[in-house]
């Protein structure tokens, strides 16, 4: 019999992974991650309800405590990005350094078992000419998750299993009643879950910055208004900035050595080319010479066309038009189609 260990948030998504490996057939082993104290699906109540789902199924669950691995790769890596001008984004990392890394060599050194899956909506597939496992998007463009999954290592992805990838939503949500799981309802999680634990992302970021009061300037230096804190703003951010102007404006740059907010109209708030670094080559080895492709900034950002030159260790990008809120300590994640080609963070634009 195939065996595989699930990771179990308490959520309906990896509930239903788990439920559909157990009737193809899988030994079916549930794993939940501690990340840290407090509600949300991460965390005691998440637990519980995986606990319960496994009971329901039959299948043993294993909870480890990964606080502290946690607490390294994403409290710290969070603080020190926001205290540095930057947005991280700590859902790909958290991927590749607390779930399916950890995931996959407890699973080898416990079990013996060398497959792990998830609830995650994404597909693998491997290509025999280039010998590699391709990252694709989910049928389903809504729910989709391979932006945050670009940095998966060709490990990683051999080993695992997106048994959601191939349905909706909605279809999850069917399943799960079906089979009377009792987290059919359970509403959608927060996108982060830092957030669940502390009500927003400014509160966590003030329980571990100290405010520090700077100036909002315009571009041409004029001060507008006063901020409480760099780390409450990010690139593109219109709202609560406090400032009356004739128009909209928008968060352009953070300036860290002047803890000045800069902001600008619409107009001026876009940029036509910055830098990636810290490349994980996913479904196509390395590049060489410039090539022409389609990038997403953000999460919800619809793709750009865009020309992508290889410089050393990191890439520049040159965009077709010119792109609004590019945000240093985001992913840039390149797509041809559905598949992912490669990722990577941005690291710096010009205006």
């Amino acid at each position: 019999m195939k065996r595989v260990v699930v990771g179990m948030s308490g959520g309906v998504d990896s509930s239903v992974a788990a439920a559909s490996l157990v009737n193809q057939g899988y030994d079916v082993i549930g794993l939940t991650l501690w990340l840290m104290k407090g509600k949300g699906q991460c965390c005691s109540e998440g637990m519980v309800d995986a606990a319960k789902i496994c009971e329901q199924l039959s299948m043993e669950h294993v909870i480890v405590d990964s606080r502290d691995v946690f607490s390294e790769h994403i409290i710290d890596f969070l603080v020190s990005g926001y205290q540095a001008g930057v947005t991280p984004l700590p859902c790909s990392q958290c991927n590749r350094l607390v779930k399916f890394g950890p995931m996959l060599n407890y699973a080898r050194e416990t079990w013996g078992i060398d497959k792990i899956a998830t609830g995650h909506y994404a597909r693998i597939r491997y290509d025999e000419n280039t010998g590699r496992y391709q990252l694709l998007k989910a049928i389903d463009p809504k729910k989709d998750q391979s932006y945050f999954l670009y940095d998966l290592t060709q490990e990683m992805l051999a080993g695992s299993l997106f048994p959601l990838g191939e349905q909706t939503k909605e279809e999850t949500r069917r399943i799960a009643a079906e089979l009377s799981l009792s987290t059919a309802n359970k509403p959608e999680s927060q996108d982060l879950c830092l957030i669940e634990s502390h009500g927003s992302m400014k509160g966590f970021l003030d329980k571990y910055i100290n405010k520090k009061e700077g100036e909002i300037v315009s571009l041409d230096g004029k001060i507008l208004g006063h901020h409480q804190g760099i780390h409450h703003y990010t690139i593109g951010q219109r709202k609560g900035l406090g400032v009356a102007a004739p128009e909209p404006l928008y968060v352009v740059k953070l300036d860290t050595v002047m803890n000045r907010v800069v902001v600008a109209n619409r107009a001026n708030a876009g940029a036509d080319q910055c830098f990636v670094s810290r490349i994980n080559w996913v479904s196509i080895p390395e590049i060489t010479t410039p090539i022409k492709t389609t990038v997403k900034l953000r999460y919800r950002s619809p793709a750009a066309d865009v020309t992508v030159i290889p410089e050393g260790d990191r890439l520049k990008l040159i965009f077709d038009e010119p792109q609004f809120g590019i945000t240093p300590g985001q992913g840039a994640v390149f797509y041809d189609e559905d598949t992912v080609l490669f990722g990577g963070i941005i690291e710096n634009y010009s205006l």
